[in-house]
């Protein structure tokens, strides 16, 4: 009788669970959602961030408040959310930077593969290889003849250590095999400003940070740094129509919260992720940057793992060849 009545017992505790589980899940979110941008506000990374925010709120039905933590090329930013409560309302949104500061950093206060539960993936941003207006090349062609003769004077900007900017200035000159004088600013701003106003040559930022100044005449654009030409950017060619065969990169982005978080809600955050992802607001806002949301496939967990899990291997070998690292 004891055997049956222990029994009877578990089964119900069973029963309801299975009842209370999916309401659990239900529940989720209670309260707003902080999503940690670990950049400057007005940089490319935290307009594509706040485009997300804003639309994932709506399929919530709770605020994702966006709070910039700037600074070591996004490891702070990283590293708050990696020490944060795992309750699914702590989120991060970080862009190819988690991949390079692996090898960037090498004593990075979280392990990047293990710190995280992964949500997805949410775009994957072009770059472009820009100038000041007035700097004398004509095409990327002539740009790499004048870089290699002049690489003692010619500077290239970016926005920091780890920033899209810096990775893609060593992705340039690995390829065209100069090293150049880099110039690093607390931030896109600061660099673009002193790249519009001559204090600089030349820099390698994202579509979201230079499009618009490419459109206006106030930067010399090269090439972008896409397979194809953007619809954005017509008249600008790819790198591989320059001439730079293998240079191609692509800024991604995704969301990722601390690890531990429980499975209900990553789960609620990824459907809410390809939600936004559809949104006509964001495609509209993302086509004005040169860049595409994610598709369903890719804004998902498994596929932000597998990225970051070969682009930390890829950049790796770029990394050590470069021998530059933040530490």
């Amino acid at each position: 009788m004891k055997f049956m009545n222990a029994v009877l017992a578990m089964s119900a505790a069973a029963a309801v669970s299975m009842v209370f589980a999916p309401a659990m899940a239900q529940t989720y979110p209670e309260r707003n959602i902080t999503m940690v941008i670990p950049f400057s506000a007005g940089g490319p990374t935290d307009t594509v961030g706040r485009l997300v925010a804003e639309s994932m709120s709506k399929d919530l039905g709770q605020q994702i408040i966006v709070e910039n933590v700037g600074g070591a090329g996004g490891t702070l930013g990283a590293g708050r959310v990696a020490q944060a409560d795992p309750d699914g309302y702590t989120i991060l949104l970080h862009h190819i930077g988690m991949a390079t500061s692996a090898t960037l950093y090498r004593k990075l206060a979280y392990d990047t593969l293990n710190a995280f539960e992964y949500v997805g993936l949410v775009t994957d941003v072009p770059m472009t290889i820009v100038a000041r207006k007035d700097f004398e090349p004509a095409d990327l062609k002539s740009l790499v003849e004048y870089v290699k003769a002049n690489k003692d004077t010619v500077t290239v900007a970016n926005a920091g250590i780890g920033a899209a900017s810096h990775l893609c200035g060593m992705m340039f000159m690995s390829a065209v095999e100069t090293p150049l004088t880099t110039v690093p600013y607390k931030g896109t701003g600061p660099a673009m400003t002193d790249l519009l106003g001559g204090q600089v040559d030349i820099m390698c930022d994202q579509t979201t940070n230079t499009t618009k100044q490419i459109q206006g005449g106030t930067i010399k654009a090269y090439a972008v740094t896409s397979p194809a030409r953007l619809d954005v950017l017509p008249d600008v060619p790819t790198a591989i129509e320059g001439g730079l065969a293998d240079f191609q990169v692509g800024i991604w982005h995704g969301v990722y919260a601390p690890k531990g978080t429980p499975a209900e809600a990553i789960e609620r955050l990824s459907k809410s992720l390809q939600v936004a992802l559809k949104d006509p607001n964001v495609i509209a806002r993302f086509a004005e940057l040169g860049t595409v949301p994610s598709p369903e496939s890719d804004a998902t967990p498994a596929a932000l793992k597998a990225k970051l899990e070969s682009e930390i291997a890829r950049w790796k070998t770029v990394i050590e060849a470069a021998g530059q690292y933040a530490d």
